[in-house]
């Protein structure tokens, strides 16, 4: 196993556009990799208690290579009585962290559909205009360089 460093980031985009961009992106490196379908334990506030889902993760991860260990996994929950928040994992292995890591990150996030760290009016008020994750998001992008 290699050392390797985790980033979990809430997101405004689907994780099927997710993984399909990180396949994207680990295709023009030659990278190879495995689809993964695996379930997380995600909490829904229901007025004044949590109930335990489980929320359906799609990802992919690289086997073999310069990259052997990089990952991502993408997943979808409701944390309130609406709206949903899409999450996603990247495990990060030694070998690519640094400017391998930050040109992959530029090249998936440029390559989605929208900003994934900014939330339209409309999401913002379904989830929780306030809630934590909107700031999380956009502060986690800017700490791996990207703004």
């Amino acid at each position: 196993m290699h050392p390797i460093r985790v980033l979990e980031i809430p997101v405004s985009i689907t994780p099927t556009d997710a993984v399909r961009q990180f396949r994207n992106a680990c295709e023009k490196r030659g990278w190879e990799g495995i689809r993964l379908e695996e379930t997380r334990v995600v909490h829904r506030w229901a007025i004044i208690m949590p109930l335990t889902n489980s929320a359906r993760v799609l990802g992919m991860e690289i086997e073999g290579g310069d990259a052997d260990g990089l990952s991502l996994r993408s997943w979808s929950y409701t944390p309130g009585s609406a709206g949903r928040i899409t999450m996603v994992s990247f495990e990060i292995p030694e070998s690519v962290d640094g400017e391998e890591w930050f040109l992959f990150l530029r090249e998936w996030s440029d390559s989605l559909s929208r900003c994934p760290w900014k939330w339209s009016f409309w999401e913002r008020s379904m989830i929780g205009y306030f809630s934590p994750e909107f700031r999380k998001s956009r502060r986690v992008f800017s700490s791996e360089g990207l703004n």
